[in-house]
């Protein structure tokens, strides 16, 4: 194994581990947010390069074509939510919402949280894994709470315990699995390395799957937003800063969700297992005809956005049990557009809601006139959201829905109408926000459009060309995942 071939992978986890350490003894915020976006940077290339050179597996960390789509898409929101972050949090300690002490150690959390998230995609033990996704979880439930007010800490705490029990079933269900291997391969680490339990998945006790990918799906679903446990994201998405809204929404939904596909993986190489992909169908579509109905009912702006995050992640559950070449690729491609999308939307919402001084619907008014920039910027991204050509979204559900056609048709019924009510309820809501008379504003702000408008320019690009590496990377993925 030569230096640069391994030296990625440490980079992923160093850098932010460091800078955690660094960014807690250093005070000035302007200082901490540009240490931040440089090593945001620093990470993203890194992860960039492990497209071009990949180390061996070991005992704690390997790399394949599934877990390389998810840090680069992760590593790469980071950055330009680091770059976001600078400004809307600068802002919101001129104007007094936030004071130097509440944000003492934010850009530590950030990083905390970026290696949690690393540590979790890149872990060869699902115990390991386990212990990232609840330590990401933990500093993404502080910084929920910055803001100290009531509602804020109730969002926190709400944020806390849904996720512990969550957590909580996911330990429990990963606890089945090492049973469920230790007779095959023995007490100790061998029997909970990823690459050691797909090897031998086949020789395990399918009951013992069975029970615990139901733990699983239940634990992991609680942190991917699944209907019924997802009650903490709706608080967490309004209550919290902006920035943790669009890392919730772009990055650690899809690290729970990550470690969903892992299991199903091994139960899929198990043959008297049961198939996982009902329950996840299931799932799925509660979530995104549930979620459409409930956007209509949204007085809060961020609220209505983070109930449509519900509908797509599941949308992408329902995609991925589904199964099957062509649905796990649409599968990927919406994972992937979703997180550009809905990132660039909550760029956009959070300095709407500066510029405005509220974040009630009713009092957002004819954005287009008032504020053009950003303004076009959330109508283009409600467009992408909603599914409307050219946008990639249109694309990836477009994928869903006819594989969904083509082997179960009665499913496709449950899942256009879902679709067809999310879209209706978001198109009502763009209107009023966007267009009529402007409502009042209370000043300016320096909004930081680079990231907002680099993310649609993606997805727009995604949506009339899909580069062909990243096709045929798709294609294995989506071949890995059955």
């Amino acid at each position: 194994m030569n230096g640069f071939a391994v030296q990625p992978v440490d980079a992923l986890l160093i850098i932010p581990a460091l800078s955690a350490l660094i960014l807690a003894f250093l005070s000035g915020y302007r200082l901490t947010s540009r240490i931040n976006l440089i090593s945001s940077g620093a990470v993203f290339l890194f992860a960039v390069a492990l497209l071009f050179s990949r180390p061996a597996a070991d005992n704690y960390l390997f790399v394949d074509d599934l877990n390389v789509v998810f840090v680069v898409l992760s590593t790469f929101i980071g950055f330009t939510t680091s770059a976001y972050s600078a400004s809307y949090i600068g802002h919101e300690i001129e104007v007094g919402k936030l004071k130097p002490t509440h944000v003492r150690f934010y850009h530590a959390m950030y990083q905390s949280m970026m290696f949690a998230m690393n540590l979790a995609l890149l872990a060869n033990n699902i115990g390991l894994m386990w212990v990232a996704i609840e330590f990401a979880t933990l500093t993404t439930v502080l910084m929920v709470g910055i803001y100290r007010t009531p509602e804020a800490l109730e969002a926190a705490w709400k944020y806390f315990i849904l996720g512990s029990v969550g957590i909580a079933l996911a330990l429990f269900g990963t606890i089945l699995v090492y049973m469920s291997a230790e007779p095959v391969l023995g007490e100790g680490y061998d029997a909970m390395v990823w690459t050691s339990l797909m090897r031998h998945a086949a020789a395990f006790s399918p009951r013992l799957l069975n029970v615990a990918f139901v733990f699983l799906m239940l634990g992991y679903g609680t942190k991917v937003g699944l209907v019924p446990m997802h009650a903490w994201l709706p608080d967490a998405h309004a209550e919290g800063p902006t920035p943790i809204s669009a890392v919730l929404s772009g990055l650690l939904l899809n690290v729970a969700l990550y470690a969903v596909l892992r299991f199903k993986m091994l139960l899929a190489a198990n043959a008297a297992a049961i198939a996982p992909g009902p329950l996840m169908i299931a799932l799925g579509l509660a979530s995104l005809i549930f979620a459409g109905f409930m956007l209509y009912r949204r007085d809060d702006i961020k609220r209505l956005f983070a109930y449509s995050s519900i509908e797509h992640m599941g949308i992408i559950t329902f995609a991925f049990g589904m199964g099957g070449p062509l649905a796990n690729f649409a599968g990927l491609l919406h994972m992937t557009m979703h997180s550009l999308t809905k990132s660039a939307i909550f760029f956009a919402v959070g300095h709407i809601a500066q510029v405005k001084g509220t974040q009630k619907i009713a009092n957002i008014r004819g954005l287009t006139e008032s504020h053009p920039v950003l303004g076009w910027g959330l109508v283009a991204g409600v467009m992408a959201i909603a599914g409307l050509p050219p946008f990639g979204v249109f694309m990836s559900e477009f994928l869903v829905v006819s594989s969904t056609f083509a082997r179960q048709p009665l499913l496709a019924i449950p899942l256009a109408f879902g679709l067809l009510v999310a879209f209706g309820a978001l198109l009502l809501r763009v209107i009023g926000l966007a267009f009529g008379e402007p409502s009042d504003s209370f000043g300016e702000v320096e909004a930081s459009i680079v990231p907002l408008f680099l993310h649609l320019a993606l997805v727009l690009l995604m949506g009339i060309w899909l580069e062909p590496h990243i096709a045929v990377w798709f294609q294995n993925v989506a071949g890995m995942l059955g």
